[in-house]
């Protein structure tokens, strides 16, 4: 690794020591569990197998990275990944009606169904060069560790745990979601747990950095996109319109005033106005002018109170705006809601977060519990067993177009999921 790889490393790992639980938090039952499952010669196999496939994962993860994916745009990579998927010992493999890659492997009794997932679309416009660059041991490009590496893994799960002729007692399903990102809005996992969506008991999602990560609390969203729109017309000729800019400008000061207040106490709640666009030239009174802005809390309460605050900031805007006009017709607003991620805690006790934590506990890492956004808010959100685990490695620059990622260890991450995978779905 060159010096600004290592400097972030030595970064995140201060970071990550503050989010750390006690090793006293994990039940020594599933310590033992955890324990006696990985000396099961089946298992040990698979362990085996997965570092004989790690050239073929390195071969995986950067045909999929060159497949462009972005949100409502991730075909392609469906259809490349369901061919690698229906090349496994699948029951059965679809894409279904909003672009999901699911494929079904039945266990011996059927009695539950765990879902294992990652998703395919990333943040980058299709135009974006996704070329993999390798430099010594690292690879560069964007999207290259979010998420790109969890639909590696996914398969080589498969190939491992086929090869050491392991039979599971419940069903399976191996996941690539749409929609994870960005205005995506967790589109794929939302269409997933709909009311007449496939029974899902348990939820394993593969999203985040090094292992250690245990996210049980969904961290929630709303996003909007404000418009005001006006008559416009000439700077100078038509003086004393309404401008749908200033509106814009008002809203902002008023929400941010609001939003500042209210933030400094409580649940940790956040805001911010990430776009903003509108107007034709320097001499012409804009006809509209519009924001995008999200708003994050722990609380789906306070959430719930920061929109509210959003809200009456846009109508005293519009109200002041149009008190301001000398001629000409009112200004309206527009407001769209373009995502909502809802919040949500799984206690640290329940059966699958103490796996999830046992089994780091097994590859000598701490594990951290954790909030975020992923995937698994949803099944969080309406108390349905879900962690969302880390893809190992070493990585840095997520979102940017510096994206790198290192295998730096990386099978240790898969060993892990399939061991958590495996204790919650059963070994025959």
């Amino acid at each position: 690794m060159n010096k600004f790889q290592l400097l972030w490393l030595f970064s995140f790992l201060s970071i990550s020591m503050i989010a750390q639980v006690p090793a006293s938090t994990v039940e020594k039952k599933y310590l033992k569990e955890m324990d006696d499952l990985a000396k099961h010669r089946k298992i040990k196999k698979a362990f085996n197998e997965i570092v004989k496939l790690e050239s073929q994962t390195q071969k995986d993860h950067i045909y999929l990275t060159e497949i462009p994916a972005p949100p409502f745009d991730e075909m392609d990579r469906a259809i490349a990944f369901k061919a690698m998927l229906e090349k496994e010992q699948f029951d059965k493999v679809w894409i279904d009606e909003v672009g999901n890659v699911l494929a079904l492997w039945k266990g011996k009794t059927a009695a539950k169904t765990i879902a294992i997932d990652g998703h395919l679309d990333t943040v980058f416009p299709r135009e974006t060069d996704v070329k993999v660059k390798i430099k010594n041991d690292t690879l560069f490009a964007p999207g290259i560790g979010d998420d790109t590496r969890a639909l590696a893994m996914l398969l080589t799960i498969k190939r491992s745990l086929d090869k050491a002729k392991i039979q599971l007692q419940n069903d399976v399903l191996f996941i690539g979601t749409v929609g994870e990102e960005g205005i995506g809005d967790l589109r794929g996992v939302k269409h997933l747990f709909r009311e007449d969506g496939p029974k899902i008991d348990s939820w394993i999602s593969i999203d985040g950095g090094r292992i250690g990560r245990v996210n049980n609390k969904g961290l929630g969203s709303k996003r909007y996109k404000i418009t005001y729109i006006g008559p416009g017309g000439h700077s100078w000729g038509a003086f004393g319109l309404v401008n749908p800019h200033h509106a814009l400008g008002t809203a902002i000061d008023r929400f941010m005033n609001l939003a500042d207040d209210y933030t400094k106490d409580g649940a940790r709640t956040s805001y911010n106005v990430g776009m903003i666009g509108g107007g034709t030239s320097v001499n012409s009174i804009p006809f509209e002018s519009w924001m995008q802005i999200d708003m994050r809390s722990e609380s789906p309460q306070r959430l719930n109170e920061i929109e509210a605050l959003l809200m009456t900031a846009v109508q005293e805007a519009l109200d002041d705006q149009n008190g301001r006009k000398r001629l000409g017709d009112d200004l309206t607003v527009k407001i769209e809601k373009i995502g909502d991620r809802p919040s949500g805690e799984l206690p640290d006790d329940l059966e699958l977060i103490q796996r999830a934590m046992a089994a780091t506990a097994h590859f000598g890492q701490v594990p951290r519990l954790t909030r975020g956004s992923t995937n698994s808010n949803i099944p969080i959100s309406m108390n349905i067993p879900a962690v969302t685990i880390g893809r190992g490695g070493v990585g840095a620059y997520g979102h940017s177009l510096n994206e790198w990622w290192l295998n730096k260890e990386g099978y240790k991450a898969i060993q892990l999921a399939l061991l958590l995978l495996v204790s919650e779905a059963g070994l025959h």
